[in-house]
């Protein structure tokens, strides 16, 4: 057998173990969880996967209104508890006050899903440095306080992070650059964070999530402008929640979901990086092309 078929054979063994299902829906039940942006799609289903398994949940978010309604199906659906709190995930205190209030709330966390982001409409970069730093804040900063608060209790309990991070935040993609910086910034310091738990014997694991497009209302009002919906390929909030849990629960490094969108491509990215730009190309809209090539970008004075 020569050198490709060996290759070949590592290959179809990564992915037949990648599509392996190791879930135990029963090592749910009881645990502990802080969920942040879980008011709304993606966070708001995982609050409901986690709920049908009988954990217990406290949930923050900014909009109150929707929090309560949240929580209330949250414990239709089975939790053990569920709470609430309405923080700004923009303020450092806040971010403080919600590890506080899961030690008081839940008596300690096992797993903390970090899932919040700020939306700012697809658009080119004007140079607002105002607006990146509050995306900074809130898409970085925040995920970054959230875990350092809650390492002693996570240590405790051999507990679990996850970030929750982006096809953006492994390629660059046009007209999300502040979203795309930020979610790149987060798999820099948590994979030098898990580094650095390991060396000290920290039992806790940190699963980064590269997703998608996923079909909550955000996503698409947000790229429909822009982008051609129509040749994207959007997933579901409710499948993408499942399989983080599980890939939380299941301590995995890094999960690409759906793998087969996200992973291949991502591949591609070292050695063929202008064949990726060129894809990425092909999904803006082409009035959107010509009106940009017809006026000068922002920096031209005229």
């Amino acid at each position: 057998m020569g050198l490709p078929k060996y290759v070949m054979l590592i290959l179809a063994c990564y992915i037949g173990f990648q599509l392996i299902d190791r879930f135990d829906p029963g090592s749910i039940e009881g645990k502990r969880v802080v969920i942040t942006g879980a008011s709304t799609g993606i966070g708001e289903q995982i609050a409901y996967q986690y709920a049908k398994l009988g954990a217990k949940i406290l949930i923050t978010a900014r909009r109150e209104g929707a929090l309560q309604e949240v929580v209330a199906k949250c414990k239709q659906l089975g939790a053990q508890e569920a709470f609430y709190i309405s923080l700004d995930m923009g303020k450092q205190e806040d971010t403080v006050r919600l590890i506080d209030e899961a030690k008081i709330r839940l008596g300690g966390l096992d797993h903390l899903i970090l899932n919040h982001i700020i939306y700012s409409y697809s658009r080119l970069w004007t140079g607002d440095i105002d607006m990146l730093k509050r995306t900074m804040d809130i898409n970085f900063h925040a995920y970054v306080s959230l875990a350092t608060q809650s390492l002693p209790m996570l240590s405790e309990s051999h507990g679990s992070i996850a970030v929750l991070s982006s096809f953006a935040g492994k390629v660059g993609v046009p007209f999300v650059a502040s979203y795309s910086a930020a979610k790149f910034a987060l798999h820099g310091f948590f994979d030098a964070l898990r580094q650095e738990l390991q060396l000290q014997n920290a039992n806790v694991s940190i699963s980064t999530f590269v997703i998608g497009s996923i079909d909550t209302a955000n996503g698409q009002e947000f790229s429909k402008e822009v982008m051609n919906n129509d040749k994207l390929i959007f997933q579901t909030a409710s499948s993408t929640a499942y399989r983080v849990m599980t890939g939380t629960s299941n301590r995995e490094r890094e999960v690409f979901y759906p793998w087969i969108h996200t992973r291949p491509v991502l591949l591609l990215r070292d050695v063929a990086p202008s064949l990726i730009e060129f894809a990425l190309k092909l999904y803006v809209k082409e009035e959107v092309v010509e009106k940009l090539q017809k006026e000068p970008p922002f920096f031209v004075k005229v």
